[in-house]
């Protein structure tokens, strides 16, 4: 069902597709840590603030755009996230200056693993012809490999940027420091970093 739906989706020129349950684990490990540093406490993290960053990362700037955000999930919650509940974000939309972003939730079913989903479906992503720009967000610290790989005979003509947490070996590709994103879906500010 899953990988038949990615085969039949008819894609936006613009696509993030997020491994929701690493940046959730991503998004928890960044609360605790600053935290401690900056002595505050830390709400969830923005997901409409969070996407928007993500895709001027990715090199779009405001207007009418269209991106197409796909979460593969296993767990039925982002705790870290506001709102995070798979079920209040799957075929939802919201607007901003940077356009419309339209959610899709796909869960990874008992035969497929995570990984394997990822890829496939970063594959089936980039290799469209109706997609010029997508922001991969792996779970890197485990298949960045095999997501350098996968992107090595995408076509030059588009986009494509991986965010990982560190810089890593790269490949055809751009890449981001998912981080920053992420700091400032959670509102933490860079002159509290210099304190």
């Amino acid at each position: 069902m899953t990988e038949e739906w990615l085969n039949r989706a008819k894609w936006k020129e613009n696509v993030i597709l997020v491994d929701a349950d690493y940046v959730d684990k991503v998004v928890f490990n960044l609360i605790v840590n600053f935290e401690r540093m900056i002595g505050r406490q830390i709400p969830k993290a923005d997901m409409a603030k969070w996407l928007e960053c993500v895709v001027l990362d990715g090199g779009l700037r405001p207007g009418e755009n269209e991106t197409q955000v796909v979460l593969l999930y296993q767990k039925s919650e982002l705790v870290n996230f506001q709102p995070g509940m798979i079920a209040d974000l799957d075929g939802k939309a919201f607007r901003g200056p940077l356009g419309e972003f339209l959610i899709s939730c796909v869960p990874v079913e008992d035969m497929v693993t995570s990984d394997e989903l990822f890829v496939d479906s970063m594959q089936i992503i980039c290799n469209s012809g109706d997609v010029k720009r997508a922001m991969i967000i792996p779970d890197a610290e485990h298949i960045y490999n095999k997501v350098r790989e996968g992107l090595r005979h995408v076509d030059d003509e588009k986009r494509i940027t991986v965010f990982t947490m560190q810089p890593l070996e790269g490949g055809p590709f751009r890449q981001e420091i998912l981080g920053y994103s992420l700091m400032a879906a959670l509102g933490i500010k860079a002159e509290e970093l210099k304190n």
